[in-house]
């Protein structure tokens, strides 16, 4: 019920902001001052609670167990993926994902090895996000989500229409055990990114920006599977195509 609820409001939210975005200095992100704001806000609640806990997991958990809580939530998401890429036209590379998947939740023990790589079995990066922009859908604006970062219209919708259904956490019946692998999956991947953060820090002049256009720039190359084509020109006239 609380997940449902919790869908409806950020759906809402999401339908208001792409309804009164307009074109601004970045046509990217015309929701900047919203944005701004909610990262803002996600940053101080990263830095009060999840990064603490992050980094003490780190510290006290050893990396092979570390390894293995991220081999098993990783392996889960790998039948997802794989439904994904045959919705993309990309049979090949979901049969692959299935394999993965079939590998490593028994040779792997339920995931915690990832034996498949070794075998020769790539992993993938796939979402409906993903899918509806690999036919054509656009991105819509740039949005910041609470608590869950960046993300664009069409991203958002995908996230908490779809892709929440190719999650095997939510069909855990054991409410507390749900919430449970859940929360260590939270924390396990916010550890897993505590070095990136720290490096991100140091190196942006400004954290909002260096963060809205490594996202983008991430979703761009994932849909085309790291081989974008070349972004139109900007500097061209919107009637002729020529430089201006």
């Amino acid at each position: 019920m609380l997940r449902h609820l919790l869908a409806l409001l950020l759906l809402g939210a999401l339908v208001a902001l792409g309804g009164c975005a307009t074109a601004g200095a970045n046509p990217d992100d015309p929701l900047e001052g919203y944005n701004r704001a909610m990262f803002r806000f996600n940053d101080g609640v990263d830095k009060a609670l999840i990064k603490p806990v992050a980094t003490g997991y780190k510290k006290v958990v050893p990396e092979f167990a570390r390894t293995g809580v991220t081999n098993f939530f990783s392996n889960l998401g790998d039948i997802w993926i794989g439904i994904n890429n045959v919705l993309q036209g990309k049979p090949g590379k979901g049969a692959s994902d299935f394999g993965r998947f079939a590998i490593n939740s028994t040779v792997g023990i339920l995931g915690l090895f990832d034996v498949a790589s070794n075998a020769g079995l790539d992993k993938h990066n796939e979402d409906f996000g993903q899918t509806l922009g690999r036919w054509g859908v656009g991105s819509g604006a740039y949005v910041v989500l609470p608590i869950l970062g960046p993300s664009t219209v069409r991203d958002g919708f995908s996230r908490f229409v779809v892709d929440w259904h190719g999650d095997p956490l939510w069909y855990v019946n054991n409410i507390p055990t749900r919430n449970e692998l859940v929360g260590v999956r939270v924390v396990d991947g916010r550890a897993n990114l505590l070095d990136a953060g720290r490096l991100a820090e140091e190196a942006a002049l400004d954290p909002y920006t260096y963060m809205r256009s490594a996202y983008l720039q991430r979703r761009r190359n994932l849909i085309y599977d790291g081989n974008p084509p070349r972004e139109p020109d900007s500097s061209a006239d919107p009637q002729s195509g020529a430089p201006r």
